[in-house]
């Protein structure tokens, strides 16, 4: 039987615990100085801070579907948890862990906000390009997920993932 590493795990789980403080804490704070106030300028007409109640999912979509991001966000933390018990905790899967933490702690900091407000607090925003208005658990996301791709077609091979799916318990 593989013998757990609790020192690996406690790592990530403090990982995502300060991610998820970092995101609620933005997020507060653009409830207390943004919500009634048009917009904060930082790069004029360029990016700006707007609160925005976004009651989709991302840019939006699947307004007020509730039960959707429920479900959606227990099969998510399933997968995750068999994610971090089945990828060994060395220096090659490091790279994976780490965006799986990020993607798991914006997926969390959202889902917190959806299950207090019933709706996810947004508040960065670029003028130029009309990008739909995001916060920092998007940020986390959509970086992980980008580092993800780019780590599955450049650095990991076929073998590492035959790896991971014929590895034993």
């Amino acid at each position: 039987m593989k013998k757990l590493n609790a020192k690996h795990y406690i790592n990530i789980f403090i990982a995502i615990s300060v991610l998820v403080f970092i995101d609620q804490i933005t997020k507060v704070l653009a409830v207390r100085f943004l919500k009634d106030i048009k917009e904060f300028p930082l790069i004029k007409n360029i990016f700006v801070l707007e609160y925005l109640e976004n009651r989709g999912a991302a840019f939006g979509m699947l307004q007020g579907k509730q039960f959707f991001f429920f479900f959606s966000f227990v099969i998510l933390a399933i997968l995750v948890l068999i994610f971090f018990f089945k990828v060994p905790a060395t220096k090659r899967y490091l790279p994976l862990t780490i965006c799986v933490i990020f993607i798991s702690a914006g997926a969390i900091g959202n889902s917190i906000d959806r299950i207090r407000n019933q709706f996810v607090v947004d508040f960065f925003y670029f003028k130029p390009i009309n990008f739909p208005v995001f916060n920092v658990a998007d940020i986390y996301v959509t970086l992980a997920t980008i580092a993800l791709i780019l780590l599955i077609l450049f650095y990991y091979k076929e073998e590492d993932f035959d790896k991971l799916l014929s590895r034993r318990k």
